[in-house]
């Protein structure tokens, strides 16, 4: 089974998220982290940041919780996400789709009251095939910036895996 590699650099989305409170303690709370520090203010302060600071891996789950429809840039995919795509059929094939990998490069902390602007894209697709199966990786990479000074802010990868049996 050939991959189609024509989607690699094909944008998946783009969006502009508000990092508040309420969202940062419950993504805090979601993940079992009780540190007081997502929470407090003056826990924050006291550990040197200047505002609370958001959990790691926040920002995989941002765009669902500070995005407000009037601020959303142009979706570049056009509508047509080469990742959902992708795996909309395979999954229509019977693959079974999974959760691959997934990493975060820290370039600063997030913090509440910032506002990041995000750009997905497919960096890589690839196949791996055992006796049994055939697996369809797709790598989505996100780059988060500030939407103030355009500094990268976190750089996140993962891969997702269409397992499709032989």
């Amino acid at each position: 089974m050939a991959v189609d590699t024509s989607v690699i650099g094909k944008p998946t989305g783009a969006w502009k998220v508000t990092v508040e409170r309420g969202p940062v303690s419950k993504f805090a709370a979601a993940v079992c982290d009780n540190n007081v520090v997502y929470r407090d203010p003056g826990a924050a302060r006291d550990a040197g940041f200047a505002a609370i600071p958001a959990p790691p891996t926040f920002t995989f789950a941002a765009s669902f919780w500070g995005s407000f429809r009037e601020d959303q840039p142009p979706d570049p995919s056009g509508g047509d996400n080469p990742m959902h795509r992708v795996m909309g059929e395979l999954f229509g094939k019977g693959a079974l789709v999974l959760h691959g990998e997934q990493e975060f490069d820290y370039h600063k902390p997030i913090l509440v009251g910032d506002v990041l602007d995000g750009f997905g894209k497919i960096t890589d697709i690839y196949e791996k095939e055992t006796d049994a199966a055939v697996m369809t990786f797709v790598v989505v990479e996100t780059k988060w910036t500030d939407s103030v000074t355009g500094a990268p802010v976190i750089t996140e990868r993962f891969n997702l895996i269409g397992r499709l049996k032989k």
